[in-house]
Formats: C-alpha cells, sequence, structure tokens
C-alpha cells in the first residue's frame, strides 16, 4: 500500500467514515457506552487495514460520539485510543492481508480501547485511581476489551477475509489509495 495522501478523494472517505461512525455509535448508544459496551461501530476499525486515510475519519467519528458522553477525558483520550489503534492497524495492512495480519489488525482497537478506555471509566467516571485500585480498573478494560473482541472478531475478522474478495470493495479501496 501507498503512502497516505490527503486529497478531495480520500478527505470526503474520511468524512463518510467519520459521519458513520458517530451515527451509528449514537444510534446503537445503549450499548455504546458505558463499562459494558460493545460498540458495533467499531467494526469500522478494519477500514485502515485497507484504507489508510480512513484512520483520521475514525478519529474524527469517536470524538464526535464521545461528546454525547459530556466527559472531556473521554473525548480526549478514547479518541486517541482510537487514532492509535488505527495508526498500528495501517501499518499492519502496509505488511500484506495475512490471516495473521488479520487478526493482528483487528486485536489493535481491542487493546488500545481496553487499556484507555477501561482507564478513562475507572478514572473519571468511577473515581477510583487506577493505581489505587488496580482490580476496578482491571475489571473496566475487561468488559471493554471483551467488547471490542466481539465487534473485532466475530463481524470484523470475517469482514476483512470477505470484502477483498469483492471486486466493488478493491475499486473503491484503490480510488481512495490513489
Amino acid at each position: 500500500m501507498k503512502k497516505v495522501k490527503f486529497n478531495t478523494r480520500s478527505i470526503t472517505a474520511a468524512a463518510i467514515i467519520a459521519a458513520a461512525y458517530a451515527a451509528l455509535t449514537m444510534i446503537l448508544a445503549p450499548i455504546s457506552y458505558g463499562a459494558i459496551q460493545c460498540r458495533v461501530s467499531e467494526v469500522l476499525c478494519i477500514l485502515p487495514f485497507f484504507i489508510p486515510c480512513s484512520t483520521w475519519g475514525l478519529f474524527l467519528g469517536c470524538a464526535i460520539a464521545n461528546i454525547l458522553t459530556g466527559n472531556v477525558f473521554d473525548i480526549i483520550f478514547g479518541s486517541l485510543a482510537t487514532l492509535a489503534a488505527g495508526l498500528l492497524t495501517a501499518y499492519i495492512g502496509k505488511r500484506g492481508q495475512s490471516m495473521k495480519n488479520c487478526v493482528l489488525a483487528c486485536l489493535m482497537p481491542v487493546v488500545f480501547n481496553a487499556i484507555v478506555v477501561g482507564a478513562v471509566i475507572t478514572e473519571a467516571y468511577i473515581g477510583v485511581h487506577i493505581f489505587e485500585n488496580f482490580g476496578v480498573f482491571a475489571m473496566n478494560a475487561l468488559y471493554v476489551g471483551i467488547g471490542e473482541a466481539i465487534v473485532l472478531f466475530v463481524l470484523g475478522l470475517p469482514l476483512m477475509r470477505y470484502l477483498p474478495k469483492k471486486r466493488f470493495f478493491r475499486e473503491c479501496v484503490d480510488k481512495i489509495n490513489s
């Protein structure tokens, strides 16, 4: 894959992905927020594997969706976790589309969100410092990680294997990346 180019096509794709992420998260709000969450919109986190510029759309979409929480730590750090996971997912995608790389790419949002969002929930919502009561943090991280893993490995991984076989998807990826 090529280096990320910022042209009209890639900026438009990132904006559409941002809108889709934010809308899907907000529409499914009852399961998208809280310690026990299953953000279906996180399935879009597979896109940087194929379309590196989508990382910025995911970051923006996550920030917009997290505004609904009203918590500045969630808005900032939750969105940065998505950005970091997206950047690593894009890097992994440059190494090829093997099953191992697909699994690693799906693992990035799980790990980053479990740790970062688990910490945000523990610190900002529960008011417990993660180092004072590591058990509370570990439980929150586990809950967030399980929700992420369900979305990424039950929905995302099969899509990562299925979509490249579709001509329409390959053509879209080629156009956005060119």
